[in-house]
């Protein structure tokens, strides 16, 4: 193996590091969804659907680092497959309400554990204390440039 290229002016940067791994980890993902024929984010978008129901399409979208046309994607074939279902929200019938069905959460969690086995090379690297203060990291940045 040759020799570690050094970050020169980037040692300190956060952007090609997250970069890095975050392709290695879609790489990863699409690898594990493709058996199930779903697009890439589809795990993303069923996990926030059924942990917030009732959630808007654009809230959905801004938290899965979706534009509003990709999710829209996303969901019509979600829906096409049985695994998402729309309604009309009953207080505000200019939007759609999104629900996982009984197939969607069989999937969703199909599609989690294929993820997981993925990551694992990473969760064995750090444990379970730095994962969860990568994770913590991780919000926290995110929020600071949300809100900036």
């Amino acid at each position: 193996m040759g020799k570690t290229l050094d970050w020169g002016i980037l040692a300190e940067s956060v952007g090609p590091r997250v970069r890095l791994l975050r392709n290695a980890l879609t790489a990863r993902s699409i690898a594990a969804s493709a058996p199930h024929g779903l697009p890439t984010g589809s795990l993303t978008v069923l996990a926030l659907i059924a942990a917030n129901p009732g959630s808007s399409q654009s809230a959905l979208a801004k938290r899965a680092g979706l534009n509003k046309s990709a999710l829209v994607g996303i969901v019509d074939q979600l829906e096409a497959k049985g695994l998402a279902a729309r309604a009309r929200a009953a207080g505000d019938r200019r939007r759609n309400q999104v629900t996982v069905t009984p197939a969607g959460e069989a999937a969703m969690h199909a599609l989690f554990a294929a993820v997981t086995r993925e990551e694992g090379p990473v969760r064995d690297a750090l444990g379970s204390a730095d994962l969860a203060a990568l994770l913590a990291l991780l919000d926290r940045a995110i929020a600071a440039l949300e809100e900036g």
